[in-house]
């Protein structure tokens, strides 16, 4: 399987969640072997610079992922626009952007599937790397927990626990295997969510700026507040699952294993794959010329240009 990267360049103005600020985004094509990369446009000299992103420049995770560098130069909430790069097997791209925030959009990682599809993905000349899970790997902390382990695809089951009414009335386990089941169709709808008494804090917090219902579920003492309601029955697990697929893709590779896990979020998502990564019997890189014995849960990635 060859890698991908964009046909043109394409780009969009929203508002970031947690900074309340305006923001423009640009994706660009990239070479082949380039990676994920970012540039705050807004920034001069060495803090302008391309940044390659990696699992430990994620030095931020209240609330969001987001990459802190050494000279200071933040790019926060990547995971949803990293989670659609994941759905699309997306290798080499640039974004730009000139604020320290991705922008929210919708709460969800349909509008940047659809810039995607806008943009067009190409195939490009070198194969494409996986990370292969060749055995367990876990992080336990004392209400959570996450784990990967050995799978010819890729498998994600998570559950959430909440005691609210809210979450009382749906499930709060979901699995998905993407051998037979679509991103789009069953994770790329599912919104962010909070709870009103929290907003106060957060803000107190410079968190949560520019959150409103029209980007993210917002949750009052017994109910949803948005008119329309939920896009799923089981929506807030589900952007659980949307976000840790961002997460994973940090790594910068489609990861080939099952994931799992209880009460996950972006800090110890970020430790699992630092883990991985530390351990070199956990895993191994691998490519598929041809496709062959490459497993089904990659074969329904969207097709290139």
């Amino acid at each position: 399987m060859l890698q991908r990267t964009l046909a043109k360049s394409i780009s969009v103005t929203g508002v970031g969640l947690h900074s309340g600020e305006r923001v423009r985004l640009t994706l660009h094509p990239a070479a082949e072997n380039s990676g994920i990369l970012f540039r705050r446009t807004d920034l001069e000299g060495e803090q302008g610079q391309i940044i390659v992103l990696s699992p430990y420049l994620i030095n931020d995770t209240r609330l969001s992922s987001t990459v802190v560098t050494d000279q200071g130069v933040r790019v926060g909430t990547i995971e949803h626009i990293m989670s659609a790069l994941a759905a699309y097997g997306i290798d080499n791209i640039l974004i730009e952007l000139n604020a320290p925030e991705i922008p929210i959009m919708d709460g969800s990682s349909l509008p940047f599937v659809y810039l995607l599809q806008d943009a067009g993905i190409v195939d490009q000349a070198a194969e494409k790397r996986f990370l292969r899970i060749k055995a367990p790997v876990e992080v336990r902390e004392p209400d959570k927990w996450v784990r990967f382990e050995p799978y010819e695809g890729f498998k994600i089951t998570l559950t959430i626990a909440f005691d609210h009414p809210v979450f009382n009335r749906s499930k709060q386990t979901f699995t998905i295997d993407f051998a037979g089941q679509s991103y789009i169709d069953e994770i790329a709808r599912a919104r962010t969510f909070g709870f009103m008494q929290e907003v106060e804090l957060m803000r107190s917090h410079n968190l949560g700026l520019g959150g409103n219902l029209n980007n993210a579920i917002v949750i009052d003492d017994t109910d949803v507040l948005n008119p329309d309601g939920l896009r799923y029955a089981d929506e807030f697990v589900r952007h659980k699952i949307l976000d840790a697929i961002g997460d994973l893709y940090i790594a910068g590779h489609p990861i080939i294993g099952a994931f799992t896990g209880h009460k996950s979020g972006h800090a110890v998502n970020n430790a699992l794959l630092r883990k991985i990564l530390a351990d070199e019997s956990t895993h191994e890189w691998v490519s598929f010329p041809r496709n062959k014995g490459l497993p089904a849960a990659f074969h329904g990635l969207p097709k290139a240009a």
